[in-house]
């Protein structure tokens, strides 16, 4: 079962807009997408309002905005022209993006890669438009490791997941990167949020297989 398209498109928004922040949330956002962390052009798949904005530094020289739902982009206007840089939508779903290979400098998700229906192709394409040496920076919900919060997560999955625009709370995100030939350069877990940074194994010269 699914939410109805009303509560995806008019609703969903407002409420994810309301809920993803505060201090826990900003600060993760802040690691994710800091100074230390972000340079030059980014894709941010999952842009939402422009809540990440905030928290880039001077050194990102522009952002490509990856976002399905048209009211979340409306309701990101204002922070768009605070940013002061360009900001440019360049697509509604990360499994095909219209971005020449090896273009950007650096791909932000966060709390995306778990609802991302086509995950395994989504990253394929992060991977081909990442410039060698770029990284995709991410903090996500993931299958805790935490016997009991990942049956609890389990267990609420099918009604989270209807009413939440298809997020998986039990997607476990570091295993989904290693599969799609990721190295993890970074990566800590807390509860069932997972943060870090991954870089294509191919950009290196060596892969894995992806499994199935």
């Amino acid at each position: 079962m699914r939410a109805p398209r009303w509560w995806d498109e008019h609703v969903l928004p407002r409420l994810v807009d309301r809920t993803m922040s505060g201090p826990q949330v900003e600060g993760l956002r802040a690691a994710t997408c800091g100074r230390d962390a972000v340079r030059g052009l980014v894709v941010e798949v999952g842009f939402g309002s422009g809540r990440n904005l905030a928290h880039y530094g001077p050194d990102v020289t522009g952002v490509l905005a990856v976002e399905p739902a048209d009211l979340a982009w409306e309701r990101a206007l204002p922070r768009i022209a605070a940013f002061g840089r360009p900001v440019e939508r360049v697509g509604t779903d990360a499994a095909g993006l219209d971005l020449s290979t090896a273009s950007v400098d650096a791909v932000v998700s966060t709390w995306t890669l778990c609802t991302i229906p086509a995950l395994v192709t989504a990253l394929a394409e992060i991977a081909r438009v990442l410039r060698p040496g770029g990284a995709l920076h991410f903090v996500e919900h993931t299958t805790s490791d935490h016997p009991a919060l990942a049956r609890a997560q389990a267990v609420v999955q099918p009604v989270w997941g209807a009413w939440a625009g298809g997020c998986h709370l039990d997607r476990d995100i570091p295993w989904e990167l290693e599969r799609a030939a990721y190295a993890l350069t970074s990566h800590g877990r807390r509860g069932w949020f997972v943060s870090g940074s991954a870089r294509p194994m191919a950009h290196s010269g060596h892969s894995t297989p992806t499994g199935s």
